[in-house]
């Protein structure tokens, strides 16, 4: 994953590289196919727990990332 790839265009690649369907990547993860589509499109406001199990499929999860603080301030101003 590149340091600009949200975390849907993540998703949807690697289920694409995996040849499944939302229906099929719902059914996986236990989670629901609105979630799977939600999350795609990039739905800002999704439960943490329902994306980890998501991308446990493919070996990852959710955790901090370092940003670069001075980047943010100059970004605001």
């Amino acid at each position: 994953m590149t340091s600009n790839q949200t975390i849907s265009a993540l998703i949807k690649s690697k289920r694409k590289q995996l040849k499944i369907t939302q229906p099929q990547l719902a059914d996986k993860a236990g989670v629901g196919l609105r979630f799977i589509r939600e999350m795609e499109h990039g739905k800002t406001s999704l439960r943490m727990d329902k994306v980890n199990q998501v991308l446990l499929l493919f070996g990852m999860e959710l955790g901090p990332v370092p940003v670069n603080r001075k980047k943010l301030i100059d970004e605001k101003s």
